[in-house]
């Protein structure tokens, strides 16, 4: 009792002289092996008082030799305070948390973890260690690794030192959620050379880097291996040829079976065959067949004959990207092997020879037919060529044709060429102010038709048409853009609506005659008599009053046509909008409104009808035909006449169009 009474006191002591108890070391965390030894220092300063170790909260003693503890004790010079916990032999129940406490002082040491480690033992291989397989049929190897290896032990296949891929891994807990088994499965297709070969399973963790092995060595059984030849190779018919069908096996052959184009050969029972060659054995080959304990292998071939070029594949047709690259592939049978050569269609110049023809970064001017052609044999049969079309897709290529001037307050028609590969989503015109890709908006309206057909190595090509009904001023100083998009990207050109001078017209009723019509009905009036005795077509009574005076008020009787439009007594200039199908259409008339208002004029009547065979009399007192089908259809039209380029238009590089024929028109006033 004396003694800790002086410890308290000299402690105290040494408190009130400002030096207070402290750890000069604690521990930890700690792996050690299973069955190795584990040690766990703690030192104190200014402190000589009771120390002790607690294991997960429950002290162990504080006397050194730690009685109950048989394999724990605390080792160190106590009066330099080092307090250290020794545990040997390490065993599984030592894993968990201790401290190192200074009691007397209220000290505690931080946690330290000690984790046990257990190595792996030697894996087991289920079957080994010899393992039978069959060539050729997949199998699966199993490696087992059981006991209560800490950490999970991580098993690994190797071949010749080399480690091997393709295996899963599958792990069994117990119940208590410890491990269990672990098992790794290697899947393999063996062949022949695998006869023999040694594989390793080794099983490696922390507590064992370098891992136990067990090796096993793969027997290999094999069906035959066949081979077979003719001898000699080329006969002609009526010749005795020997065909030999070998083979090796494991386990070894059982016997030999041959056949002629699947119909078994009758008599036929070794390795060898003797038959008098004839015409069928050009397209029934001998096939022999050898089999043994495992399964059966079956070999072919056929006689040596000389024949001319057969084509086997033909050329496929390409639809490419600009910039990318093409190619065409075709394929001749022939012996001897036949010489192929590839050309453009109508070209003569040899582009490549070989089954196969590549065109690196094609442009447009790389779009047409290609033909693959195998010359004749030795025999001068066979032979021939087979072509295939190349489509190389482009942004659009928009070009504006030709447009005739219109009057003011008159109709109006613009048009664009557009050829596009892949087709256009739309072809939209716009404007100030507005845009239209198809039917109607106020006084415009769009229509797309196809273009007439090019030469046939050409694609095709789109017609838009804008119509304008009531032309204003700013419609002559605007300008219309024609756009068209395919992903690819865009393409667009402006086109400007020209202006013709106005016609002055009396006040007064007059006649129109019609070319080319055949309607006999019509009345014709006395100056008609006098003329010539050719068929000028029917007189409709056309009313002018819609159409201004000159500025002077006088009435121009000159022609403005120059005798274009042969009119007598008032001249009449018409500007006439054509149609895709050739009909020819016109504002209806409508009384002079205020300045600047538009006239307007309804083309629903005319959207859907059939187109009529020639012109007709219009008892509304103006000229029109019905369009010959629906502004928004993109089918062909029955008939399309042919655009107009503008001057000094470069040719369109896709399409080519006949030659431009423009119906005349006559009238008679």
């Amino acid at each position: 009792m004396l003694v800790p009474t002086l410890l308290v006191l000299l402690f105290c002591l040494r408190g009130h002289a400002g030096l207070s108890p402290h750890f000069l070391q604690q521990p930890d965390d700690l792996v050690a092996l299973l069955g190795d030894e584990a040690r766990l220092p703690c030192a104190l300063g200014e402190y000589w008082g009771l120390v002790q170790w607690t294991k997960d909260g429950l002290a162990l003693g504080g006397e050194r030799d730690l009685p109950g503890w048989s394999r724990y004790w605390i080792s160190g010079n106590a009066a330099s305070g080092q307090h250290d916990l020794y545990i040997r032999p390490v065993e599984l129940e030592d894993q968990a948390s201790y401290e190192c406490q200074a009691t007397q002082a209220g000290l505690r040491s931080r946690p330290a973890q000690l984790l046990v480690l257990v190595p792996p033992e030697a894996p087991q291989v289920l079957g080994g260690p010899f393992v039978s397989l069959v060539a050729g049929v997949p199998a699966n190897l199993t490696c087992r690794s059981r006991g209560d290896a800490r950490p999970t032990p991580e098993l690994l296949w190797f071949r010749d030192g080399i480690r091997l891929d393709g295996t899963t891994f599958h792990q069994t807990l117990l119940k208590e959620g410890t491990t269990g088994s672990v098992e790794s499965i290697l899947s393999l297709t063996p062949s022949s050379h695998d006869d023999g070969a040694t594989l390793v399973c080794r099983a490696r963790s922390q507590a064992l880097p370098s891992g136990k092995d067990t090796a096993i060595t793969l027997s290999l059984q094999y069906p035959p291996v066949v081979t077979l030849s003719a001898e000699p190779q080329t006969v002609l018919e009526g010749e005795k040829v020997t065909f030999l069908c070998q083979a090796t096996a494991q386990p070894p052959v059982t016997g030999y079976r041959w056949a002629k184009g699947g119909s078994p050969v009758l008599g036929a029972r070794g390795p060898m065959l003797e038959v008098v060659a004839d015409s069928s054995f050009l397209t029934e080959p001998v096939s022999c067949e050898v089999s043994n304990a495992v399964g059966s292998a079956n070999r072919s071939t056929a006689l040596d004959v000389q024949f001319g070029p057969i084509l086997q594949a033909r050329p496929e047709p390409m639809s490419v990207d600009v910039g990318e690259d093409a190619s065409f592939s075709c394929a001749w049978r022939g012996n001897p092997l036949p010489r192929v050569t590839w050309t453009r269609s109508g070209d003569a110049q040899v582009l490549s020879s070989g089954p196969t023809l590549r065109l690196p970064s094609v442009g447009p001017e790389d779009a047409g037919d290609y033909v693959c052609r195998a010359e004749p044999g030795l025999s001068g049969l066979g032979g021939g060529a087979a072509e295939a079309r190349l489509t190389v897709n482009a942004p659009p290529i928009v070009t504006a044709l030709h447009s005739a001037p219109a009057f003011l307050r008159g109709p109006a028609r613009l048009q664009c060429l557009v050829f596009a590969s892949p087709a256009p989503d739309a072809v939209v015109w716009s404007w100030d102010g507005g845009f239209l890709a198809a039917g109607s908006q106020g006084r415009f309206l769009v229509e797309t038709f196809p273009a007439p057909e090019g030469r046939q190595e050409q694609g095709p090509a789109l017609i838009s048409v804008l119509h304008i009904s009531g032309t204003q001023e700013s419609d002559f100083s605007r300008g219309f853009n024609c756009s068209a998009r395919n992903r690819l990207g865009e393409g667009g050109t402006q086109v400007s609506l020209g202006r013709r001078a106005s016609a002055s017209f009396s006040k007064q009723k007059n006649l129109v005659r019609i070319p080319g019509s055949r309607d006999g009905s019509s009345s014709r009036g006395p100056e008609e008599e006098t003329g010539s005795g050719e068929d000028r077509g029917p007189i409709v009574h056309v009313d002018h009053s819609d159409l201004v005076l000159d500025e002077e008020g006088a009435l121009e009787t000159k022609d403005p046509t120059n005798g274009y439009y042969k009119v007598r007594g008032v001249s009449v200039s018409l500007s006439l909008g054509e149609g895709p199908g050739g009909g020819l259409f016109l504002p209806p008339p409508s009384p002079l409104g205020p300045p600047g208002t538009p006239t307007f004029y309804d083309f629903n009547p005319h959207l859907g009808m059939v187109p009529p065979c020639r012109l007709y009399r219009a008892r509304a007192g103006y000229l029109t035909t019905p369009h010959p089908r629906a502004f928004t259809s993109y089918s062909k039209p029955t008939s399309t006449g042919p655009p107009d380029l503008a001057p000094r238009t470069p040719p369109f590089p896709y399409a080519a169009f006949p030659i431009p024929s423009h119906p005349r028109l006559q009238t008679h006033v």
